[in-house]
């Protein structure tokens, strides 16, 4: 699974973009105020709403008046997906849609649909799921390829909360195929919002976790967890460590006898005790790079995974390297979206991963470098992309 294109209306700065054809492995570029925290937003949006609901969604960017982009005339909130899923042994592209409106200040679900072509179907894409102000249907037996679309059978559903999605409620049935298959592709979303002094510190062994949490706050037990049950893997994690950090030689995570676990980084300069430091002391650098691999080794990857800016804190000269796991992340079956100001970064990334934002009359607009021809002959003749950025050849995405 794989999101293929992005469009959103009246969100914020995006007045109206799409974004298509996107990559596994896609960066955003541009200035700051460009949009790049505002289009990772729309993708956090999805998955708080998909939590929780689309009130809370919207509350937790400030509210429906916060979100929906000034001066919109139509007063209305969309956001539609279009994702390459399986389903019935076939890999349509299925399109889930979302409109939200508002009434004296109170934010509703005016529109949910979910459509796509069937096996052999010609013409528009057919509705598996359609609710309207919180009533709707959706088909029960989509897989059963021997009925024709106009002989499948609907169930029609009353929410009983205008704000929360229909494939939050229906997708927890297995009659509803793609419905479950996107609620469960949106709930794996993860987008991280890594703090370095969260992840800092012992913590409780109690409650050991497969996936590192958003802020990172979990780090000393998603490594345990993998110590133990993927010693292999965690073996390659501390091997690129090695190479990444000087004199970084073993991480070993330990329980202590009143069940923490601490994180214990070892100094190859360094003999005996001397040679331990705890993750309290290390640099921040270290820190977030261990926490950054854990992510792209995790056995069981993200569907989506979304990083904001991994040049922070790290060694310029680590950021290709960085680069390089996160295409290879991608390549295994997870979706990777990076924005980055990293001139370093970007030169380890294709042409055909960039897009750009940039402000055109208080909007934001995206392009793709790979649809710049002077951008795309430059890469030809062997230019870096990152050399691009920084001298300023993405058309109006430099502040100046």
């Amino acid at each position: 699974m794989h999101i293929e294109t992005i469009r959103l209306r009246n969100f914020k700065a995006f007045k109206a973009i799409e974004m298509k054809n996107i990559p596994k492995f896609c960066v955003i570029v541009g200035a700051n105020g460009a949009g790049k925290t505002t289009l990772f937003g729309a993708i956090a949006f999805l998955k708080h709403a998909m939590t929780y609901n689309v009130r809370d969604a919207l509350d937790n960017m400030g509210g429906f008046e916060e979100v929906i982009s000034r001066g919109a005339k139509d007063r209305v909130i969309k956001i539609e997906l279009q994702i390459r899923m399986e389903i019935a042994g076939k890999l349509p592209l299925v399109t889930y849609g979302l409109e939200i409106g508002a009434e004296n200040g109170t934010a509703f679900v005016s529109k949910e649909y979910l459509k796509y072509r069937r096996h052999k179907q010609v013409g528009n894409p057919f509705n598996f799921l359609k609710f309207e102000n919180g009533r709707g249907y959706a088909i029960r037996n989509e897989e059963d390829l021997t009925k024709n679309v106009e002989d499948l059978e609907r169930e029609y559903q009353n929410l009983d909360n205008n704000a929360i999605l229909a494939i939050k409620g229906l997708g927890q049935f297995e009659r509803f195929t793609a419905a479950r298959q996107l609620r469960q592709l949106i709930e794996n979303w993860h987008i991280s919002d890594f703090h370095i002094s969260a992840a800092r510190g012992s913590k409780e062994a109690m409650g050991l976790e497969d996936h590192l949490s958003p802020s990172g706050d979990n780090l000393q037990r998603v490594a345990y967890k993998l110590y133990q049950t993927h010693p292999s893997i965690f073996k390659q994690v501390v091997k690129r460590m090695a190479r990444s950090v000087p004199g970084i030689s073993r991480v070993v995570p330990t329980k202590t006898i009143d069940r923490r676990i601490i994180l214990t980084f070892a100094d190859a300069a360094f003999t005996g005790e001397n040679q331990n430091f705890i993750d309290t002391v290390v640099s921040d650098g270290t820190m977030k790079m261990f926490a950054y691999l854990l992510l792209l080794y995790d056995p069981h990857p993200h569907p989506v995974l979304c990083i904001e800016e991994p040049e922070n804190q790290l060694y310029p000269k680590l950021l290709g390297e960085l680069a390089e796991e996160m295409q290879a992340y991608s390549q295994k079956g997870g979706q990777v979206f990076v924005s980055t100001h990293s001139p370093d970064f970007l030169n380890a990334v294709g042409l055909d991963s960039v897009y750009w934002l940039a402000k055109k009359r208080g909007y934001s607009d995206i392009q793709r470098a790979k649809d710049n021809e002077q951008v795309k002959a430059y890469m030809n003749d062997g230019d870096l992309m990152g050399n691009l950025w920084k001298q300023g050849f993405f058309d109006g995405a430099d502040p100046k």
